[in-house]
């Protein structure tokens, strides 16, 4: 996701100026965009890895 390449969520991207940039708020943002590109029914999940044990998963839900 470009928008989010090397920026400070807070400061460089709009959305967050407004919605805490917690790792499960990064997930929903990205499935927004990523839903907006892709074919309807295609995007099942995004999960995001902060560590080896500790995954946020987004389903759209």
């Amino acid at each position: 996701m470009t928008p989010l390449d090397h920026k400070n969520l807070d400061k460089d991207v709009p959305y967050f100026a407004s919605v805490v940039s917690t790792t499960e708020n990064v997930a929903v943002y990205i499935w927004d965009n990523m839903a907006k590109v892709l074919p309807p029914g295609l995007l099942y999940e995004i999960k995001i890895y902060e560590t080896d044990k500790n995954v946020v998963v987004y389903r759209g839900e």
